[in-house]
This record gives C-alpha cells, sequence and structure tokens, in this order.
C-alpha cells in the first residue's frame, strides 16, 4: 500500500506542477487587473505618504501585501490603486484627504517609471500592460470624497478617477450603505435618493465606472436599474457562500448579468469563508459560483490587498495569483475563462463604460439641497438665504424659537 500511496502523491504534485506552468504561461500574455489595492492608504498610515522616505522603498518595502517584486511576481499587469478616506472625513477633510491619496499614486507612477503607467482609458492600459508596467487607475472607494458635489466629481475624473465606490461604511447623503443591511444603519435614501440618482447619470456621462462594493442591495438595485452602462463590484465576493452584507446574493448576480457587469472577487477572509480563516480553494468557490450563476464574463479579481487584516492561506501577497489561476484551471477552466476573469472581462467593461459616455452631454448641474447637508464645516454661497426653501428644519425651528423669544422681550 505504501509505495501506492507514494504513486498518488507523485501524480498529485505533478499534475499540481502542470497547471501552475500551464497558468504562468496564460498570464504571460493575459496579466492579472484586478479591481481595488490599498497600498496608497498603507503608504499613508506608515509613511505619510512620503515616498522618498528609504523604509517606503517598493522595490523593499516589506511590511505590506504589495511591493514591486510581489506584483511582478504575481503577474499583476493592471491594478486599481484605492484612493480611499475613512468615514470619519465626511463632513470634514475628505476631499482634501482624497486629493492627497490620488496625488500619492501619481507619484508613485512619477517615482518609479519602469514599474507604474497612470493610465485613464482602456487602450492606455492596454499599451501599459503591452509594455511590460503595470497600468495604474484610481478608484475613488467612497462617496463621502465628493462632499456631495458634482463639479468635486468632475474634478475628480480630471485627475483621473475612473471608477467611484458609491458609499463606502458610511451613508452619503445621497446614498445607502451596506450596514442598512444589516441594522447597524438607519436608512437614509431608500437606495439612491433624488441626487443620487443625478450623481450615477453624471458618471455615466464622463466614463466613470459605478462600483457597487460595499453599498446596501437598494442602492444596488437602483444603480443596476438606472445605469446605462455595466457595474462593477470592485471587492466583493458571493453572498451564498458566505452571508455578508459586502458579498453580492444571487438575485443581484442575475442583474449584474443582465447589465453585463463584473464582480471582482475579494479575498478578505471574512467575505470569503465568514470565518477568521479562509484558503485559497474559497475563494475559488466564489469564483465558481459567480460563473456559474452570472456567467463566465461577470468574473473578476478585487483581491483588497493592504486594505484587510487577514488573507487566505495560499493568497497572503499580490505575488499569489498564479496559484488561484492554477486551481482554476484544475477545476476545468477553460484558458478562455480565466483569460476574461485575468483582465478581458474588466476590458470589456471599461470599453463599455467608454462607450456609454458622452461629454457633448451638459452636465448635470442641480446641486443637493443645503438641508440634506451638515452645516457645521460648511458655507453656503450659491443657496437662497430663503429659510423655507434651504435651512434644515432644525436651524428653521431655531431661528423661529429665537424669533419668537425676541417678540415675547418686546
Amino acid at each position: 500500500m505504501q509505495p501506492t500511496c507514494w504513486l498518488w502523491a507523485l501524480v498529485a504534485v505533478c499534475a499540481a506542477d502542470q497547471f501552475r506552468e500551464q497558468a504562468l504561461k496564460i498570464m504571460q500574455n493575459t496579466p492579472v487587473i484586478d479591481g481595488h489595492n490599498d497600498l496608497p492608504w498603507q503608504l499613508l498610515k506608515q509613511f505619510n505618504n512620503q515616498l522618498r522616505d528609504p523604509q517606503a522603498d517598493l522595490h523593499r518595502l516589506e511590511t505590506t501585501h504589495t511591493n514591486i517584486p510581489k506584483l511582478r511576481a504575481g503577474f499583476v499587469g493592471g491594478q486599481f490603486w484605492s484612493a480611499y478616506v475613512p468615514c470619519d472625513t465626511q463632513n470634514k477633510d475628505a476631499v482634501k484627504r482624497t486629493l492627497e491619496q490620488i496625488d500619492v499614486i501619481q507619484r508613485m507612477c512619477s517615482m518609479y517609471p519602469d514599474t507604474f503607467a497612470c493610465v485613464t482609458n482602456s487602450s492606455e492600459v492596454q499599451d501599459a500592460i503591452h509594455k511590460g508596467k503595470v497600468a495604474s487607475l484610481v478608484g475613488v472607494e467612497g462617496g463621502h470624497s465628493l462632499d456631495s458635489s458634482l463639479g468635486v466629481l468632475r474634478s475628480l475624473y480630471r485627475l483621473g478617477m475612473r471608477y467611484l465606490t458609491l458609499t463606502h461604511s458610511c451613508n452619503t447623503p445621497w446614498a445607502d450603505n451596506w450596514l442598512v443591511d444589516t441594522g447597524d444603519d438607519a436608512a437614509q435614501s431608500g437606495g439612491l435618493s433624488r441626487f443620487g440618482k443625478s450623481v450615477l447619470r453624471e458618471m455615466n456621462r464622463l466614463g466613470v465606472i459605478v462600483d457597487l462594493a460595499h453599498v446596501s442591495l437598494a442602492t444596488m438595485q437602483d444603480a443596476l436599474e438606472l445605469s446605462t452602462a455595466p457595474v462593477i463590484f470592485s471587492h466583493s465576493s458571493a453572498f451564498s457562500l458566505c452571508a455578508h452584507r459586502r458579498n453580492v446574493p444571487d438575485s443581484v448576480l442575475q442583474l449584474v448579468k443582465q447589465k453585463r457587469g463584473l464582480v471582482m472577487v475579494n479575498f478578505y477572509n471574512d467575505y470569503v469563508s465568514c470565518q477568521k480563516d479562509a484558503n485559497l480553494s474559497q475563494v475559488a468557490d466564489h469564483l465558481d459560483h459567480i460563473k456559474n450563476v452570472a456567467g463566465a464574463e461577470a468574473v473578476g479579481f478585487g483581491g483588497d490587498f493592504d486594505g484587510v487584516s487577514r488573507l487566505p492561506l495560499g493568497l497572503e501577497d499580490v505575488s499569489k495569483y498564479p496559484d488561484l489561476i492554477a486551481e482554476l484551471l484544475r477545476r476545468q477552466w477553460t484558458e478562455a475563462e480565466v483569460q476574461g476573469a485575468l483582465a478581458k472581462n474588466f476590458l470589456r467593461v471599461f470599453e463599455a463604460v467608454e462607450k456609454a459616455s458622452n461629454h457633448s452631454q451638459p452636465p448635470e448641474e442641480e446641486p443637493i439641497a443645503l438641508g440634506q447637508l451638515e452645516a457645521s464645516c460648511r458655507t453656503n454661497y450659491g443657496y437662497s438665504a430663503a429659510p423655507c426653501f434651504h435651512r434644515p428644519a432644525g436651524a428653521l425651528l431655531a431661528s423661529l424659537v429665537s424669533l419668537l423669544l425676541g417678540l415675547s422681550l418686546l
């Protein structure tokens, strides 16, 4: 019996080597385009965005899931770098902080031109990959970064933002986040508000990809109904396999299929296994499920490297992508299906978003009502001084009380 056991072990090792060799061959021509990486957030946290700090050298940095050697080993050819700022910046300095994170992404490209190429359209992505560089795109993670301003949305687009995650883990004044579905946050807009729908229309007009990671179910449904272009989930997994509200339920996967959108699977253990621990095979299960429900063209990768604290065994950093591709091949994914998940599905979506854009169309102009904003850190230039139209109900009541008190003293 013992020789037989050794024989089967040898066969298994040889088969694994065969699939990994096939994965490497495929990835040499079709490297992965990943939907979400939080390295810029780590650069802020660890170095206050000082890229010339010797410890921040991306050739040698070892305190992150991502560095240049790991990107090369993982055959990462395209990356959405997350311009993320936390929810506690909302109604404070969210716009400033977001601009700083876009700046650090752009400085990465300037500081390491042999590795990174900052790009803004699908043809530039393909050109950068052809030159052996990491096509670097900006994704802004959280609608609070707009400070409820269409002008800020347009300005971020001009600075290179090519997807906007409509919410992070907090409501904006115009869109509900995923915590509404857990009961931890109260619904504020019931999905997208009237102004939220204006934001989405303006994103379609500009050619900004609508990202539904982090949003509530109602927001998902509103966006999928309204958008004239395919939408993405930049870093979410399958709810049927892990019933976490950050994941995508099958009913929405069906809508993604109809919209020809994309779900880029998240590797965070809590979204993969709904437990502290997870493994590479369980990530492949999510990829299988999305392929089975929404079709092979709806599958992508959004690892969430450097944005999460726990990663699956076998997917500890960005260098491990070939092992995941080998697992898909072992599961009898075709080469075409693998190429789609690696890059071609995303490029199709990006091209469709670009095609649906229309810069000759007049931009959305109607601002959000002043009463829907927290006023403590804001001026109100441009809004009417008439309190009955634009001032918040609390402010209006306070004014009336003051008036009545004043009259009583006469």
